[in-house]
């Protein structure tokens, strides 16, 4: 295990200009090849080699800007928008994508509640660079349980425990936890990544997405000041009102998705041209022609493409709900098709990794082409939260009007 320190980040030298949002495009699709250089070297080594540079790069671009409002310094851009950045980013390293989702979802956050001060405290960091990350999960109890404590100590508070999948947390300014107050209620707090006692290792072990590090936070004896603690709407997974923010929460995961699913169609393309060699019994001279291997990549390319579509007309939805003032059945709508999202793009995802190794023979396995880091990296992002709920969420919606679970996954 490996405790991580980081030096904070410094504001972007535009930083007070207000970005439109053909600018930020433009800054996307220039920082998108540097994303892909070295990101199939970083999975394929067995020793971590984390992207903390270009998720470095992505806050000072202001590439998580997106979404404030031009009325405090943003360019006020559509969740679509946002949604693209997430499916481009994920297309050529789907880790550095996930590893940004608690960024994009506090600002989300604050941007659904009506809570200015929140707004006026946390906008500002945005737009300086700045980064956050996430350590509320714990494991040993039940899902969802918080076993980390919250005690008064004077005029402030001390955390103790251990959060694991810490999203984003080794490459963020700040970090949110979760903890249980003396009044055994669930308090979460934003630290600033320095903050004494704040330890980030880096130990996280899935046999995918492993470069979101996404392992192990232990709060030890830190120290939480009033102005620390965030209201609870500030983030998805309310249990007793449907937000916005949770339905944005899974179509990220559906975003990444599709991402990994138009990667895969990239590599498949490449090693047919570059790699492959016709099969013995085969008609063609090149691979290129064979059409089995045509059929193949045009499986796959179907198969992203879908991905992308209905993840960006679910985007359409919370974008709807948006333009409704977040009118009830508008949210409702939009959680319903963010779920149909993510079953299409998962099952998109994990079929069109498989299906890449029909572009060659034997030698598509070797480690050296690491083609099966999308299907390990899709497989990894659709267990955060099992598609077969999603589709009969939905069914039951259909059938008998039944509303999604208020369980912070719909």
């Amino acid at each position: 295990m490996t405790a991580i320190t980081l030096e904070p980040s410094t504001a972007p030298a535009d930083a007070a200009i207000r970005l439109s949002v053909a600018e930020l495009k433009r800054r996307a699709a220039s920082l998108l090849p540097e994303l892909r250089q070295g990101a199939e070297e970083r999975e394929r080594q067995r020793q971590r080699i984390l992207p903390h540079e270009p998720i470095r790069r992505i806050g000072a671009e202001r590439l998580l800007t997106w979404r404030v409002p031009q009325s405090q310094g943003g360019s006020g851009a559509s969740v679509r928008d946002v949604i693209q950045f997430v499916i481009d980013v994920a297309s050529v390293d789907s880790n550095v994508a996930q590893a940004l989702r608690p960024s994009f979802l506090f600002l989300e956050g604050l941007l659904a509640s009506d809570d200015e001060a929140a707004r006026q405290r946390w906008l500002p960091h945005y737009l300086n660079g700045e980064l956050f990350g996430n350590a509320g999960w714990e494991v040993g109890g039940a899902n969802g349980a918080i076993s980390a404590s919250l005690v008064r100590e004077g005029d402030h508070y001390r955390a103790n425990g251990s959060k694991y999948y810490s999203t984003g947390a080794l490459y963020s300014d700040w970090v949110s936890a979760v903890a249980i107050d003396e009044s055994d209620r669930e308090v979460r707090f934003m630290l600033p990544r320095d903050r004494e006692g704040l330890e980030l290792v880096d130990d996280f072990d899935a046999m995918g997405q492993r470069l979101t590090a996404s392992g192990t936070t232990n709060l030890n004896h830190v120290r939480v000041d009033e102005e620390d603690i965030v209201p609870h709407h500030l983030f998805a997974g309310g249990r007793t009102q449907r937000s916005i923010v949770t339905p944005y929460a899974q179509l990220f995961l559906a975003a990444v998705e599709a991402g990994i699913a138009r990667n895969a169609l990239d590599d498949a393309v490449a090693f047919a041209r570059d790699h492959a060699r016709p099969i013995k019994h085969s008609s063609a001279s090149r691979s290129v022609d064979d059409p089995y291997v045509e059929f193949s990549v045009g499986e796959i390319s179907a198969r992203a493409f879908a991905a992308e579509a209905v993840v960006l007309r679910a985007a359409d939805s919370i974008d709807a709900a948006w333009a409704s003032g977040l009118e009830p059945a508008s949210i409702t709508q939009a959680a319903i098709d963010v779920a149909q999202a993510q079953y299409v793009a998962a099952e998109a995802a994990l079929k069109a990794a498989e299906l890449l190794f029909d572009v060659g023979g034997a030698s598509t396995t070797a480690r050296k082409h690491n083609l099966d880091r999308h299907w390990r990296n899709a497989r990894t992002v659709a267990n955060h939260n099992p598609r077969h709920w999603k589709a009969a969420v939905v069914g039951a919606y259909r059938l008998k009007g039944t509303q999604p679970p208020l369980s912070g996954l719909f």
